[in-house]
C-alpha cells in the first residue's frame, strides 16, 4: 500500500482511502525557483505511483504561480500535464481523497500534505542549461525530505548515470525479453510505496544493472517498467545501438 509522511502530524498515512474513487493530488505553486521545481516533480512521482496502484487522478495546480510559466517549468521536467484551471473539479463527494504538496516552511492544509525540502540551488539559468531528465535525475537521487544542492557536480553525475543508462537499455532491448523477477518487482514496489522513495528505487536499478545472475532480457523490462514511476524516458535511444 502506497504510504505517505503526512506533514501535519509526521507519521505515516495512506495515500489512499478505503472508500474507492478517485484521489485528487494538488501541487501548491508560491514562487518560481529551484524548490518549486521538486515541488512539482514530488507530485508527478505520487501521480504516477497511484496510477500504478490502477488509482484514478485528478492533478491540480493551485497558488499564485500556478500559471504558464510554471506550467511550462514542469512539462520541461517530464511532469504530466495538471488538468486546466478552467475545467470543472470532480465533485468532492465522489474524490477519495485530497493530497497536497507543499514546500518546506508553508502553511499546511487541513488535510493530508506531503512536505518538499528546500533546493539549495536557485539558479535557474543553471538548470535551465541542463537537459530536463538530468536535473530530473539529480533531484531523485534524495529523497524529498532532505534539501539538496543542485551544482554543476551534481548535474554532471546525473548526466553521466543517464547516459549510461540510456545506452545500456538500448543494448539489453535486443536480448530476448524476460520477464522481472518478482523479489525485484516487490523491492521497486516497496520503494516507491514508502513515501516516494525514489533514491531507493535508484539503488535497485543499480544492483539490477550490475547482477550477474540476470538476463539482459530481465534487466530491459525492469528498468523499461520502473521508468513509468521514474520518468527519465530511459528508452529514449532504443533502435540507436
Amino acid at each position: 500500500m502506497l504510504r505517505i509522511i503526512d506533514a501535519r502530524t509526521g507519521e505515516p498515512l495512506p495515500a489512499t482511502s478505503t472508500r474507492r474513487g478517485p484521489a485528487r493530488v494538488e501541487a501548491h505553486a508560491v514562487r518560481r525557483d529551484a524548490t518549486q521545481l521538486r515541488v512539482l516533480l514530488v507530485a508527478d512521482l505520487l501521480v504516477r505511483a497511484l496510477e500504478l496502484d490502477a488509482t484514478p487522478v485528478w492533478s491540480l495546480l493551485t497558488g499564485p504561480e500556478a500559471g504558464a510559466d510554471t506550467r511550462a517549468d514542469a512539462a520541461a521536467l517530464g511532469v504530466r500535464p495538471f488538468e486546466p484551471a478552467r475545467e470543472p473539479a470532480p465533485d468532492p463527494a465522489a474524490v477519495a481523497r485530497t493530497l497536497h504538496i507543499v514546500r518546506e516552511g508553508e502553511p499546511l492544509p487541513d488535510a493530508p500534505t506531503v512536505a518538499v525540502a528546500p533546493v539549495a540551488s536557485d539558479d535557474l539559468v543553471l538548470l535551465g542549461s541542463a537537459e530536463p531528465s538530468v536535473v530530473r535525475l539529480a533531484l531523485l537521487a534524495h529523497h524529498h525530505h532532505a534539501r539538496v544542492a543542485l551544482d554543476d557536480a551534481a548535474l554532471d553525475d546525473a548526466r553521466d548515470t543517464l547516459k549510461r543508462w540510456r545506452r545500456a537499455v538500448a543494448n539489453w532491448a535486443r536480448q530476448p525479453s524476460r520477464p522481472i523477477p518478482g523479489p525485484v518487482r516487490d523491492r521497486l514496489r516497496g520503494a516507491w510505496e514508502d513515501d516516494l522513495d525514489a533514491p531507493g528505487v535508484l539503488d535497485v536499478l543499480r544492483q539490477v544493472e550490475t547482477d550477474p545472475d540476470l538476463p539482459d532480457g530481465a534487466r530491459f523490462e525492469t528498468y523499461a517498467h520502473t521508468d513509468r514511476f521514474l520518468g527519465l524516458d530511459l528508452v529514449s535511444e532504443l533502435g540507436s545501438v
